[in-house]
């Protein structure tokens, strides 16, 4: 019914930069947040960043000042631009959207498959 899909994960040397993008497709009423994941082997998944509909944002003490989370309500996409990363920063991250379909009047959890995020070194 809903569907997010990651893309941008990859690998990056520490101080790099990374730009994670999801889209938000399918039956779709309307969109009131998005946010961004990550989850490493052995730790419960964290949130990163994440922004409402109304344009707030939210981020980890550990990336603020470095990531920043951008949304486009018109084509409900969400990115999450990441700079000087760390090796720490490396992990699995998710694309989370808060969704009402149009079959419900209730907003619902979305989760994408998630994209793998590598910082060497």
């Amino acid at each position: 019914q809903v569907q997010l899909v990651e893309s941008g994960g990859g690998l990056v040397q520490p101080g790099g930069s990374l730009r994670l993008s999801c889209a938000a497709s399918g039956s779709i009423f309307s969109i009131n947040a998005m946010g961004w994941y990550r989850q490493a082997p052995g730790k419960e998944r964290e949130l990163v960043a994440s922004i409402t509909s109304g344009g707030t944002t939210s981020y980890a003490g550990s990336v603020k000042g470095r990531f920043t989370i951008s949304r486009d309500i018109a084509k409900n996409t969400v990115s999450l631009q990441m700079n000087s990363l760390k090796p720490e920063d490396a992990d699995v991250y998710y694309c989370n959207a808060r969704v009402r379909p149009t079959t419900t009047y209730r907003y619902l959890e979305y989760w994408g498959q998630g994209t793998l995020v590598t910082v060497s070194s």
